[in-house]
């Protein structure tokens, strides 16, 4: 097992904690990922205005993820040199255009354009706010400052689609979208009044991302946060034709479960602070396991709605910690390029969406949605095994 040095920490801003720095981070990646989960809800009345098809419409989403997932990589590299407050704000303007313009799209190639924009700000606001976090506390308190940051995440997940879906049948989904631009405004006002200036520490290029690879455990590690993204991916993509076909759900019985995992999923986000500062390793290493469990338990025990609901908020509570134990793990391993590693992260997960998608759409096929979960279930079990053997080479227990 590797041990950072202590000096190779980038160093706080300040000797206390930067809490409201933190909180716009945690705003700005909520407003992100809420325009991009947006069209989920809302594909059926943008198609109809822009005379369209929704698979066409559905190339919102893809148009978004392909972008997020070069703009992860590169960001570091094509804003060396620029004060990091000042390249996040430039993100959340992004945003924040990204938004008006979807709302004024009268056809489909400004609507791409739109998401190509929101592609951009997402991957590369997302690929720094670990570095950033990192400075704007002491090292003992990042596990916490990531965890209120990817809390955004979670609140996203919960209330961008129904939210979505309920204010465009009052008022529209273009107005929707300015609603939406307002959240991204709000962000970019908070981190104006409350980012401190942040010099760029790092000498990213191109090169950087092979050489971060190649350090000892770095690649096996991007190894399991793909094996563990993708399960997860693979098993919800699934979860309603899971609870309708399998658990015999109704739309009440399926709504009130899948609030239940966002709710956990919020609380695990919110937990995951608190147990990475004890174990870092038991942390990565239980919460796959946690997923196995609740998967394969789905899959074989079709014992009713309520012991599957709860096993759907146990996975939510065990995958609220994954991101931020992940970022904790790549902050306590290259802290010296935080950002490049950010970078593979983001680029890590979207191959994930890709692959679990795609890879429980062909089990699907062959073997039904029981299958989906018996063999999600297994992947996570595998990717415990993997993270035992890897991860203590680069994270301490």
């Amino acid at each position: 097992m590797s041990e950072v040095a202590e000096t190779a920490w980038p160093p706080a801003v300040e000797q206390r904690a930067s809490w409201p720095a933190v909180w716009s981070l945690a705003l700005g990646v909520f407003g992100l990922v809420t325009a991009e989960f947006l069209p989920a809800s809302l594909l059926t009345p943008i198609a109809k205005a822009l005379d369209i098809s929704q698979a066409l419409a559905g190339q919102a989403v893809t148009t978004t993820a392909v972008v997020a997932f070069f703009a992860g990589l590169l960001a570091a590299v094509t804003t060396r040199g620029l004060d990091r407050r000042v390249v996040l704000m430039g993100f959340s303007s992004l945003l924040v255009i990204s938004d008006l313009l979807v709302a004024a799209a009268p056809n489909l190639p400004l609507l791409l354009l739109a998401r190509v924009l929101l592609g951009v700000a997402l991957g590369g606001f997302w690929s720094m706010a670990t570095a950033v976090a990192m400075r704007l506390v002491p090292p003992a308190l990042v596990p916490r400052a990531l965890s209120l940051v990817f809390s955004g995440v979670s609140v996203a997940t919960i209330v961008a689609v129904p939210l979505g879906s309920w204010l465009d049948g009052l008022y529209g989904w273009r107005v929707v979208f300015v609603l939406a631009a307002g959240i991204g405004a709000l962000s970019l006002v908070l981190q104006a009044a409350t980012l401190p200036r942040l010099a760029n520490l790092g000498t990213a290029r191109l090169s950087t991302l092979v050489d971060v690879l190649r350090r000892p455990g770095i690649g096996l590690g991007m190894v399991c946060v793909v094996l563990v993204f993708s399960g997860h991916f693979g098993l919800f993509t699934y979860v309603r034709p899971f609870l309708e076909g399998v658990g015999g759900a109704g739309v009440d019985g399926i709504a009130l479960t899948l609030m239940g995992f966002g709710l956990a999923n919020f609380a695990g986000t919110l937990l995951a602070g608190v147990l990475l500062e004890r174990s870092l390793y038991l942390t990565l290493a239980l919460m796959p396991l946690l997923i196995a469990a609740a998967g394969l338990g789905l899959a074989g025990l079709h014992a009713g709605l309520p012991l599957e609901a709860s096993l759907v908020a146990l996975w939510g509570l065990a995958f609220g910690t994954i991101p931020v134990a992940w970022s904790t793990w790549l902050a306590r391993a290259v802290p010296d390029e935080a950002e490049s590693g950010g970078g593979l992260i983001v680029a890590a997960v979207q191959l994930a969406i890709t692959f679990g998608a795609a890879g429980g759409g062909v089990i699907y096929a062959l073997a039904g949605v029981a299958g989906v979960f018996a063999t999600g279930g297994a992947l996570m079990l595998v990717t415990t095994a993997v993270i035992l053997v890897t991860v203590p080479r680069t994270a301490s227990r």
